[in-house]
């Protein structure tokens, strides 16, 4: 079965708007077992589009076409599906009320032009946008089977995986089980991964090993297909333990988890808190880190000390330490990151201080120098890293995430001490008379 992804709007065809709507479509598709063959992207024209959507119907069995539902007149997703196929648009009245019901919600009066987005092609058939004003549809055309989504992603992401996949399911005729898994790393690139997984492919031949960057993280992608449902499950976990001894401790997730939910899990298991000062990254972490749901759990204190006067005012820093050493420096880093924890009262701080870029290094502390502070109930540390990357942004990031890893590295040494701890009375116990 072959599937193919269009993406319609001038803001796309000119590179004025990233297409990321098209690598999640990607992503979810294949999960299905079904290969992407190709992204195409077309503006906002009716004859180009009406003729690609008739060259797409040739080749491909199923296609997601994303775009070109708004109420305004260049968007024309509806028009030119209609041309394609030789039927009329027509009016939904239900859908319609559906439109007016969502303005009546806001307390808005509906403009007259959304009535466009009640309009469909004679046949088609609607899928419903229960969070925004443009539905979707779908119908034939010649041989390929078509799914119009909108482009908001919330809304487009929302459909897709409601009632798209679930449909494209029914119509797959396939006797085999996929199965596709993403374990996240970090401290390895891409080749660098490949060179540790080198013999993968010949241990297992039927499981397909990708790469995907993701930075400053890497997934490892396994791709899997069998015609046994226990031999496929068994096959992966057995690749899953070789991958685990190969890459250690740079494997952050099994499951695809990011760095900072992996952190976030960790301490709310542990029961846990934490408290971060950040100087280089300008309070990234810490948005990493609340963007998550429940983070109010463990997340106590952000100090943005970007200024030397801050980091002495707010978090303690002495004034002897930063006229001694700079605001650079390992001893810097300790005294911030004591100085968030004493503030907050946290069981962990952690703390970074750096040079971002592009400029403010010298040959002794060039742009990608970062110092990264650790206290907790281990004791407090402090490390040195550089990251050669002349892109202030990309430091920013892996700064952060580097600040991240040290925390989870820590945690994960917490845990295997409760484990030894939690067998060590086990067996106290089964040996005991009670």
């Amino acid at each position: 079965m072959i599937a193919e992804i269009l993406a319609t709007g001038d803001e796309i065809r000119s590179g004025a708007l990233v297409d990321t709507n098209s690598a999640y479509i990607a992503e979810k598709i294949e999960e299905t077992g079904i290969n992407i063959t190709r992204h195409n992207c077309v503006g906002d024209d009716e004859d180009e589009l009406t003729a690609i959507l008739l060259e797409l119907a040739e080749r491909a069995d199923i296609i997601i076409v994303t775009g070109g539902l708004g109420p305004t007149l260049d968007d024309l997703s509806r028009e030119a599906a209609a041309r394609a196929t030789g039927v009329s648009l027509v009016l939904d009245t239900k859908v319609l009320e559906k439109i007016e019901n969502f303005f009546v919600s806001r307390q808005k009066k509906m403009p007259d032009s959304n009535t466009r987005q009640a309009m469909f092609p004679q046949g088609a058939a609607i899928l419903e946008n229960p969070i925004g004003t443009a539905p979707g549809f779908s119908l034939k055309i010649k041989q390929g089977t078509f799914f119009f989504l909108p482009g908001v992603p919330a809304e487009m992401r929302k459909m897709l995986n409601e009632q798209v996949v679930p449909r494209i399911k029914q119509e797959i005729k396939d006797p085999y089980y996929y199965e596709t898994r993403t374990i996240s790393t970090f401290g390895l690139g891409e080749s660098a991964l490949e060179d540790k997984l080198s013999g993968f492919s010949g241990l297992w031949p039927d499981i397909k090993l990708g790469f995907r960057a993701s930075f400053p993280e890497v997934q490892v992608k396994l791709y899997q297909k069998n015609s046994n449902k226990k031999a496929l499950v068994k096959e992966q976990e057995e690749a899953i333990t070789w991958i685990k001894e190969k890459l250690g401790n740079k494997i952050v997730s099994l499951t695809g988890q990011p760095l900072a939910t992996v952190v976030g899990n960790l301490l709310i298991q542990q029961k846990t808190t934490l408290a971060v000062a950040e100087s280089c990254t300008g309070g990234l972490i810490a948005s990493w880190l609340t963007d998550l749901p429940g983070s109010s759990e463990y997340f106590l204190l952000a100090a943005v000390t970007y200024a030397n006067s801050a980091k002495e005012s707010v978090l303690g820093v002495k004034k002897t330490t930063l006229e001694q050493w700079g605001a650079v420096h390992e001893e810097t880093a300790i005294a911030m990151a004591t100085g968030a924890n004493k503030l907050s009262g946290s069981t962990y701080a952690i703390a970074t201080t750096g040079i971002a870029g592009p400029a403010g290094g010298s040959p002794e502390k060039p742009v990608g120098t970062v110092y990264i502070a650790l206290t907790g109930p281990q004791g407090t540390k402090a490390k040195h890293y550089f990251f050669p990357f002349a892109k202030r942004q990309l430091n920013k990031k892996i700064f952060a995430a580097q600040a991240l890893n040290l925390l989870r590295l820590e945690l994960l040494k917490t845990d295997e001490k409760e484990q030894k701890l939690t067998m060590a009375t086990l067996s106290s116990n089964k040996n005991s008379n009670f």
